[in-house]
């Protein structure tokens, strides 16, 4: 068998791709989904391409899979796990308006114990990705991802603590005007 087939099953679709490489199974499911084939095996190469491109440190495109998959997906608790895994990757990716797209979307599906979950996941992606970014030294990223969390939710401790970190990071980078205007604004 040379190609993957839309009569297959999920399994032999596994089964298929097996002992392949990474970018071989992109390839093979990238053509695959062009083609007529059920809409859960659709949502099932989504996924698949998804993990895929995450792997290989795809993020944008890795997000767009996953955005694809919760567009196919009938049960509100898998779109939001779905929207939120796309959020994540596109905090990743430093795509901050597709993130709050996301994370709209994911809102729209829950009620408001999801609606909190969602919003405290975003946050926490930001903050994981801001402290990846200052132990790598990308001081410059990390103050992006900082001023996003000051414009959240977020309670007066976590913006105090948000707040002198984004000082030091100014102070490092010599950013004068920047290390005065946040001073000014949260005194």
């Amino acid at each position: 068998m040379l190609k993957l087939d839309p009569k297959m099953s999920k399994s032999e679709i596994d089964q298929f791709l097996q002992g392949k490489g990474d970018y071989v199974q992109i390839d093979h499911l990238s053509r695959f989904i062009k083609e007529q084939i059920p809409m859960d095996t659709k949502k099932f190469v989504f996924l698949k391409l998804a993990v895929l491109y995450e792997k290989a440190n795809m993020n944008q495109d890795a997000a767009k899979m996953y955005n694809n998959a919760a567009d196919l997906s009938i049960v509100f608790a898998e779109k939001i796990k779905n929207y939120l895994k796309e959020a994540e990757l596109y905090t990743k990716a430093g795509s901050f308006d597709r993130v709050e797209n996301a994370m709209k979307k994911a809102m729209a599906q829950g009620n408001s114990k999801d609606k909190e979950m969602i919003q405290s996941s975003v946050k926490m992606f930001f903050e994981q990705q801001a402290q990846l970014n200052e132990t790598d030294s990308k001081r410059n990223q990390a103050t992006r991802y900082y001023e996003k969390l000051l414009e959240m939710k977020i309670s007066d401790q976590e913006r105090r603590i948000i707040k002198e970190k984004l000082l030091e990071l100014y102070k490092q980078l010599g950013r004068v005007r920047e290390y005065s205007n946040l001073e000014k604004m949260y005194k």
